[in-house]
């Protein structure tokens, strides 16, 4: 089986995460600058969840354009994936509409916490299937980012009861780190390890 219908079904959720989330954005009554700060929070929260989801979409797109069959197992790690990532708008919302209060910030936290594991469990799922000597497994190495990351938000949930500041300029680092271009599936593509893959 592809990943066709697979990677489509993936890209319709999140664009509708995506749709969610910036229908939260309400139009201020007034028509002066200071009538929008009031949604400024809202809006800082908007940018980062963005930020993030686009993110997992890229990587999502760039697994998957080195995955030749999914499984059974494939499909329910994506469908567990997309769950976490499907409650990111409310955890957005809660947090932007609250001024970034401590028990927002953490849940917030927790929700990133969750995505980045299920990607982890389906990137492991894939490459079982598909083997250590997938293309996957060649480009993905050590990953020292995927590792890092869920340690990071280990850090900033109890953090958040601190300070909340401090656990978003967590959130914020971990989601600058992933927008660093992350070109391992390309020069895994690049050196013609595609053989076993699709192209």
């Amino acid at each position: 089986m592809g990943t066709e219908r697979l990677e489509a079904f993936s890209d319709g959720v999140l664009a509708i995460v995506l749709t969610i989330m910036v229908l939260e954005l309400k139009v201020p009554e007034g028509t002066a600058f200071e009538d929008l700060r009031p949604i400024l929070p809202v809006f800082l929260s908007y940018v980062l969840s963005f930020v993030y989801i686009g993110i997992y979409w890229n990587n999502h797109h760039h697994m998957l354009r080195v995955t030749p069959t999914v499984s059974g197992g494939i499909l329910w790690a994506n469908l567990h994936l997309l769950f976490w990532l499907s409650l990111v708008p409310f955890v957005t919302g809660w947090m932007g509409e609250n001024h970034f209060a401590r028990t927002p910030v953490a849940l917030y936290g927790f929700v990133l916490l969750m995505a980045g594991l299920a990607y982890f469990i389906l990137q492991t799922t894939i490459i079982a299937k598909n083997g250590r000597n997938s293309v996957l497994a060649a480009a993905i190495g050590s990953d020292l980012k995927g590792r890092l990351s869920p340690v990071a938000y280990l850090v900033a949930i109890p953090t958040a009861f601190l300070s909340q500041w401090i656990a978003g300029l967590i959130y914020i680092g971990v989601a600058l780190v992933w927008l660093v271009p992350d070109r391992r599936v390309e020069r895994a593509l690049a050196a013609g390890t595609l053989s076993s893959a699709r192209k």
